[in-house]
């Protein structure tokens, strides 16, 4: 299969980065955006978490800033809709999509995959694709206990070095987590080890993505 380029070295590419909780970014799309930014594409970045309070503000904010290191440009917005309860806050969670979708033009959307289980997370795909009618929305995945991991048709390879800094920095940054049976090295880099079988990757690792609708020219 021959690969197609995504973002070159030097050249600009603009991401918006959607995630329900202060994680989900990072286990979903976290090595692409550090292999973007170590092979030189200049990054814009903006970095949305719903639902984000407390110590899990202070860790998302730690985090992103960690992961976007190098990066071009950067703008980090946390918010604090209630956990677990995204699809019952609808007008609220659908009133701050419309005001996010006037201050930002990404040429890529990361987001929640629609067939997650997690109420939250299909609350955030619904309304990204509600909101963001014209752009290219690759939908990450997040492994848990749920068992809901599909089938996806999009794969960006990542080198052992980055999956092993994407995977170092999620333990780092994430202490509130660590007690959670799933939140694991072996759990991530299992993930990433399956998805590079499955795409042939050169250093044998890959994140995953669902695409529902891709251009081609």
């Amino acid at each position: 299969m021959r690969p197609a380029a995504f973002a070159r070295p030097g050249e600009r590419l603009s991401v918006l980065c959607l995630g329900a909780h202060s994680d989900d970014i990072e286990i979903g799309t976290g090595a692409a955006l550090l292999g973007w930014i170590e092979r030189g594409v200049r990054l814009q970045v903006h970095w949305a978490v719903l639902s984000a309070a407390g110590k899990r503000a202070e860790e998302a904010d730690a985090s992103a800033r960690a992961f976007l290191n190098g990066a071009e440009r950067t703008t980090i917005e946390l918010c604090d809709f209630k956990d677990g309860h995204f699809p019952y806050q609808g007008n609220e969670v659908k009133a701050w999509f419309e005001s996010l979708k006037p201050r930002v033009s990404p040429d890529v959307i990361f987001c929640h995959w629609g067939g997650d289980e997690h109420q939250d997370h299909r609350e955030v795909s619904r309304l990204t694709w509600n909101t963001f009618r014209d752009h290219l929305i690759l939908e990450y995945e997040v492994p848990k206990w749920d068992g809901d991991l599909g089938r996806p048709n999009v794969y960006l390879p990542a080198s052992e070095k980055v999956m092993t800094r994407k995977i170092s920095l999620l333990l780092e940054y994430f202490g509130t987590q660590r007690n959670k049976d799933w939140f694991k090295a072996e759990t991530f880099l299992s993930l990433a080890r399956l998805r590079g079988m499955e795409c042939r990757a050169p250093e044998h690792f890959a994140e995953a993505f669902h695409v529902r609708k891709l251009i081609l020219s």
